[in-house]
């Protein structure tokens, strides 16, 4: 078996197209530029956060989605039944809530 070392930092290996092995290499302010091959697998896009996790001497960068606290509470509300309606039309949301805050706000 031989051995090649390659001078470009983006070498990638592949035997079905797809590449398996990506090297990038690491420069001025620790910076490294994600191939677009990985990149478009992982749906990975400009301003996209990653979690970055160190392992032994292993780094593994996680897409990540920041999600509103408001909404996540609203989402978690959904999840666990906690909602009104489906309504056929806004006017029968609004007759809806209405009508909650007329009964709730009787003695």
């Amino acid at each position: 078996m031989s051995l090649y070392l390659f001078k470009s930092w983006n070498f990638t290996h592949s035997y079905n197209g797809e590449p398996n092995v990506s090297l990038v290499k690491v420069r001025d302010k620790y910076q490294v530029t994600l191939p677009a091959a990985v990149r478009r697998k992982a749906g990975i896009a400009v301003g996209d956060l990653l979690e970055a996790q160190v392992k032994d001497e292993k780094i593994t960068l996680t897409p990540k989605r920041v999600v509103d606290r408001e909404l996540a509470l609203a989402i978690e509300d959904v999840k666990k039944g906690r909602v009104y309606g489906p309504f056929r039309s806004s006017k029968e949301a609004v007759r809806s809530l209405r009508g909650r805050r007329r009964r709730s706000s009787s003695p």
